[in-house]
């Protein structure tokens, strides 16, 4: 285990083409699920230049138009170019509807506890869940920092704060560490795609962008660059356009910028367009969960906890807490409290934290917000999996 390092991590605007494709497919899962809310779907989606492409299966009785539904979201990022648009974009689709097997329309909310253990995992897969005392949303810091400026970029395009941008943007924070603590911003470096190739000039873009959204974001956060801290702004020159016009897009190629940003181990796994009976996807927000709490328990410092499945058990094969060197309490005493307090059964998830619900308690408008930004680590959402409600308990 390394004490003094220096890690940096990637975070890109929703109009990224592979968070794009992201967004269209959670955007199904919201979909379908607001309707009818035990819905199975899985929604993947490709796209380029004027095509998007999109392969779903699913059992429902929801309505839908899954081209309807990927333009709403091409629009509502921004693309309006000649070679990208809402408009004149072809949107081709493989459908394949699947019987509806009442195994799976279950109400989790009167399950007896035997009835839960019933229902297996249904997939084989190791998920990871990380927190650590860097920030208040206990997220490593370089992920953490590469999303506030992502999010500022998105936000100077839509507002016209800087009106020539377009919606593609990619930012990298880099990060010294010593002693496993942030010591330093080591470097920051943001691609911008702009409209016209010629305007502004280069070196307004990169004056623009340092005072518009590099000084706002770091102006009330307490590391910020200092006179050695590298900045470099568009480093390769011109972005022209970006997004679709530019390179093609695909579902599930960001886990690292939806998680923890390669300081912590996460699945490899897509975790957008799956229905929260895909343990994959839930048993990440599960395993976030218990990390966070260990944390504010005040049981370590850093936490990463394991949950592997197989397809035929309910239960995890595993349960693991790394803590690399910080745990107050052994790290078998926080497994065996996390197995005690914690049910990591695939249908006990779905039920504590009401995924099959929340689409429609958000007005079809929940999973697509995890779709960019991270789906951990969010204090703009009110995530169950966010939640410190253990913590007490943990320290009893």
């Amino acid at each position: 285990m390394k004490n003094n390092f220096m890690l940096t991590s990637e975070s890109v605007t929703e109009g990224h083409p592979d968070k794009l494709c992201d967004i269209i497919s959670d955007a199904i899962v919201d979909h379908f699920l607001e309707q009818d809310p035990y819905s199975r779907i899985i929604a993947e989606c490709a796209l380029s230049a004027s095509i998007v492409f999109i392969a779903a299966r699913f059992a429902s009785q929801a309505a839908f138009s899954l081209s309807e539904i990927a333009r709403k979201v091409i629009g509502r990022v921004g693309y309006q170019g000649a070679d990208f648009n809402t408009r004149t974009s072809s949107v081709l689709t493989s459908i394949k509807e699947l019987s509806l097997d009442q195994v799976y329309r279950f109400d989790e909310r009167k399950l007896t506890s035997k009835q839960i253990e019933a229902i297996p995992a249904g997939n084989q897969v190791t998920t990871f869940g990380f927190a650590c005392r860097q920030n208040a949303a206990l997220m490593p810091l370089p992920i953490w920092l590469a999303h506030k400026l992502s999010r500022r970029m998105a936000e100077a395009a839509k507002e016209k704060i800087l009106p020539y941008l377009c919606p593609e943007a990619k930012t990298d924070v880099g990060i010294e560490y010593r002693d496993r603590n942030p010591s330093r911003i080591h470097s920051i470096t943001i691609t911008a795609s702009q409209k016209d190739a010629a305007k502004p000039e280069l070196g307004k873009l990169r004056a623009d962008i340092r005072e518009a959204v590099v000084e706002h974001v770091f102006r009330d956060e307490p590391l910020r660059p200092d006179r050695l801290t590298e900045i470099f702004i568009n480093p390769e020159g011109v972005f022209h356009l970006g997004g679709p016009s530019v390179h093609s897009g695909l579902t599930g190629r960001k886990t690292a910028i939806d998680t923890y940003g390669d300081y912590s181990r996460n699945s490899g796994a897509a975790l957008s367009g799956k229905d929260p009976l895909r343990i994959d996807r839930v048993g990440a927000y599960a395993a976030r969960y218990a990390a966070k709490n260990l944390v504010a328990a005040g049981l370590a410092d850093e936490c990463e906890v394991q949950l592997s499945y197989s397809i035929s058990r309910s239960h995890p094969e595993s349960v693991q807490v790394e803590t690399f060197g910080t745990g107050k309490i052994p790290e078998e005493k926080m497994t065996s409290l996390l197995q005690k307090h914690f049910d990591f059964r695939l249908a006990a998830i779905v039920r504590d934290f009401r995924l099959r619900r929340l689409p429609a308690m958000n007005q079809g408008q929940f999973y697509q917000q995890l779709a960019v930004y991270g789906h951990v680590g969010r204090l703009d959402l009110d995530l169950p999996w966010e939640k410190t409600d253990k913590a007490d308990l943990l320290k009893d």
